[in-house]
């Protein structure tokens, strides 16, 4: 059943857990992890990517479908627009029909930041959509576009007033991870974590959860992060999958659901590992 992000990650901060946000596309990426997150009790996040849905019928084939889905699952599932850029993206999604969105203004200074999030608040309001947005700047280089690859830890100070002025229902942070395949070990910043959680009075996003070691993940999900986005850890595990099911193909003409297991199969242990590692088993 589709939800908004304020639902699931206000219960997720109360309750001391993470709900995983994992970006997606296609079926075999959709299906698996939805059917992983029931199986296990879990609430969902399922977040598109802007380069995706501006494929060719890209809304259609993730949003529509998402939606169409949805209301078979017994679970909390949220559909969300992940590092949108711009308010046309917002208005699209809105009109798709997405639960939550997320608009990115990180890489601009904290006035231009705050006066288009509160733009995006005001568009989303009107239809009960959530609202995400970024303070600091979590770097990388897996998101296209314009996105900056060097990372801004939050301001503690900046919290309660950038909340305040733009209305949002969650923000994202930078405490020390990055989009994308780490070259080392990350090293996550839980004092600053715990300053940012004892300012905010929204729950509190993790961009950059892929690679993050877990013992450093459960710390600062103890001080409030209440959703951590993954997609790298995902494709890594799909790819992981398609070197299996290459190897295992006897025929010529395997069956698709031949071909397609050992990727499910991979991207389904990691799903459960992350619902396992972030706490939300049984949560929903």
């Amino acid at each position: 059943m589709l939800t908004t992000l304020r639902e699931v990650a206000n219960d997720a901060r109360k309750n001391q857990y993470a709900v995983p946000a994992f970006d997606c596309v296609g079926d075999i990426m959709v299906r698996t992890i939805l059917d992983t997150a029931e199986r296990l009790q879990s609430p969902v996040i399922l977040m598109c990517l802007e380069h995706n849905l501006r494929e060719p019928k890209g809304f259609v084939y993730l949003a529509e479908y998402i939606k169409a889905v949805a209301p078979f699952y017994n679970i909390p599932i949220v559909l969300h627009l992940d590092h949108a850029m711009d308010v046309d993206l917002v208005q699209e999604a809105i009109r798709y029909g997405f639960t939550s969105v997320m608009i990115d203004g990180s890489s601009l200074p904290f006035a231009d930041n705050v006066a288009l999030t509160k733009q995006v608040t005001d568009l989303a309001r009107p239809h009960g959509i959530s609202v995400e947005a970024e303070l600091g700047h979590v770097g990388g280089n897996e998101l296209g576009g314009a996105y900056g690859t060097e990372s801004k830890l939050t301001e503690p100070h900046q919290v309660a007033e950038f909340v305040e002025r733009t209305g949002v229902d969650a923000l994202a942070v930078s405490i020390g991870t990055a989009h994308g395949v780490y070259t080392a070990e990350p090293n996550l910043n839980v004092e600053r974590m715990q300053e940012i959680n004892q300012a905010s009075p929204v729950p509190l996003v993790l961009h950059g959860g892929s690679g993050t070691p877990d013992a450093q993940v459960q710390a600062v999900v103890k001080h409030g992060i209440s959703k951590v986005n993954l997609y790298a850890d995902c494709r890594i595990a799909m790819a992981k999958g398609v070197k299996r099911a290459a190897a295992e193909m006897t025929r010529i003409d395997p069956l698709p659901e031949e071909m397609f297991l050992p990727i499910k199969q991979e991207l389904e242990q990691t799903v459960e590992h992350k619902i396992r590692m972030l706490g939300s088993l049984g949560r929903a």
